[in-house]
């Protein structure tokens, strides 16, 4: 495996772990305040973006990576949406 495909993946994993502790933190604590709306709301966007042009360029470490990301952090943007709407 050449060294541009595996940092590629080492990206990926890194990346992977950037939404864990927000999603962990809501869950545990089932609180969404401090976290922009907006912020999630574009990153989403941005994600599913990425997502379509990783799949048009067939690049497999970019989707997987993208998927990934756009599953995860779709998760905390439903749960911010839903704790706004509990206020």
């Amino acid at each position: 495996m050449e060294l541009g495909y595996m940092i590629g993946w080492l990206g990926v994993a890194l990346g992977l772990c950037v939404p864990i502790p927000q999603l962990i933190k809501i869950l545990r604590t089932g609180k969404t305040d401090g976290i922009s709306l907006m912020t999630y709301s574009f990153l989403t966007c941005a994600l599913a973006c990425y997502l379509w042009h990783a799949i048009h360029i067939q690049s497999i470490v970019f989707i997987v990576a993208q998927s990934v990301n756009l599953v995860s952090n779709g998760i905390i943007l439903v749960l911010l949406i839903r704790g706004r709407r509990k206020l």
